[in-house]
This record gives structure tokens, sequence and C-alpha cells, in this order.
């Protein structure tokens, strides 16, 4: 199977959840991106790691682990976002040491995290993005791989909030909405850069293909 890279785009405070968060990426040569809901935890760290200029006074979960990985000379060399099953997705660590490659399943939003402190890649299989990848079919403003003012205040909001536990989203039943309506629906959560309720209606729509 075909891999394609992501990037990552910004994370988007949940409108429906209180205390989750959107990690938005975006396929590096095309439009679609893969929203997946996170805690506000991961969400904090995974902001902390995009803006580098800013250094928490003692080291994150994320942060021990890099050092920990440092010392120990264990190299993360990508990361795999290889499977989604009922809505959740799971994903792959590739780490290195002393030439040896080794495989770790981990958390979608704990993978993320750390590559970002390794610069490390990211990348889904095409048959994950064709299935749960949203197309933006309005023209794109050329900003890519750049958020939004709104993402922006929710990015500075993140970084000087407190850690919180993270909070499974409570999902609106979709399941009495025709395809038609759920389409519809999709294409309006976009447009409203709603990207946790357009998971969540791409998730109901994929049940049912």
């Amino acid at each position: 199977m075909s891999l394609v890279r992501l990037n990552i785009k910004g994370i988007s405070y949940s409108q429906t959840q209180n205390g989750a968060y959107a990690l938005i990426l975006s396929e590096m040569d095309g439009e679609r991106k893969l929203p997946i809901v996170i805690g506000a935890f991961e969400a904090q760290s995974i902001a902390i790691a995009l803006e580098k200029e800013i250094k928490p006074p003692r080291p994150l979960t994320h942060d021990l682990f890099k050092n920990f990985a440092d010392r120990f000379e264990i190299l993360i060399k990508q990361v795999i976002i290889h499977k989604l099953v009922d809505g959740v997705f799971y994903s792959s660590i590739i780490c290195e040491r002393d030439g040896l490659e080794e495989i770790v399943d981990a958390r979608t939003s704990d993978a993320i995290a750390l590559a970002l402190r390794f610069n490390a890649p990211i990348f889904t299989y095409k048959a994950i993005l064709d299935k749960a990848g949203i197309f933006l079919k309005t023209t794109p403003k050329k900003k890519k791989d750049k958020i939004s003012k709104d993402e922006e205040s929710v990015l500075e909001d993140l970084i000087s909030g407190e850690d919180k536990e993270s909070v499974a989203p409570s999902k609106q039943n979709f399941s009495k909405f025709s395809l038609k309506e759920l389409n519809e629906m999709l294409d309006e959560a976009v447009a409203n850069e709603d990207y946790e309720r357009a998971a969540s209606i791409r998730d109901e729509i994929s049940k049912r293909e």
C-alpha cells in the first residue's frame, strides 16, 4: 500500500465538546485534510512542539521521552497512521537503535507529539486518506501549512493553559440522517471549520460504505 506524507495544519478547538480538540493534518501533495480528535493535554504538547521558541519550565511527558531517547541513542525515523477502526486512528512509531529497527504501537496523538520533537515525517496509507480525508471543495486560500487566525488564537490559549485530563468527545447521533443529508452536513461543517463535527459525520458515512 502506498504511503501519503502529511503535514500538521494546526489545532482547532472542539465546538461541541469541552476539553477536546481536532488535530488537523493535511496531505503534502493535495488539498485533503485529516481531522483527528485529541485531548487537551496532547493538544498542548503538540502546540508547544509547533511553537519551537516556547520552552516549558519543566519537561512535559513527550519532552522527557525525547531526552530519554537521546540519552540512549534511540532515533524515531517516522510515524505511520496505519489503521482506522470505528473512528479511532492507530499509529506506529518506527524507531532505530544501533542499526536495528523496531516498530512501537502508539496513540496517534502521542506519536505525532513525538514526531515533532524528532523532526520525523508523518505518513498514512492512501486507503485511510481516501476513506477518512475531507476534501475542501472551495478554492483554497494561499496559506498552505498555515492555520487561520482563529486557530492561532487556540494555540496561544493551549500553550498558556493548564493541563487537563483527556476527554473522549461525545458524538451526536447521526444514524437517523440519510447519506445525502450527511454529505450536506459534512460540507457545512468543513465550511465552518468545525473539524471535530466533520470527523464524526465522516465516521458515520464510512460505516455505510
